[in-house]
């Protein structure tokens, strides 16, 4: 199992953006058929060295995360979002 982490600062840190960047993440559940769990959590704390949303989603192998990195729906609709709208990401990726 591989869980693959990203974490997110927003351009607009803001509580509609953080919701607005949570719900797009969230789409995810459904309509990429790799993703076995997904989970996403915005900061409350807003501290300097603070991103604004983390998603974490679980899949089975490391063959089914780049067939994740290449979902249409991941790409066309996720990453344009996200691209979009951040300032900065980070990511890990681990074997469960």
């Amino acid at each position: 199992m591989i869980r693959h982490t990203v974490c997110f600062k927003l351009s607009d840190g803001s509580e509609e953006s953080k919701n607005r960047a949570k719900e797009v993440l969230m789409s995810m559940e459904g309509n990429v058929p790799t993703i076995r769990k997904i989970w996403v959590g915005t900061d409350f704390l807003m501290s300097e060295r603070s991103y604004d949303v983390i998603l974490q989603v679980d899949l089975e192998s490391r063959e089914a995360l780049d067939e994740y990195q290449n979902d249409p729906y991941h790409c066309s609709v996720v990453k344009t979002y996200m691209h979009a709208n951040r300032e900065a990401s980070i990511a890990i990726d681990c074997e469960l």
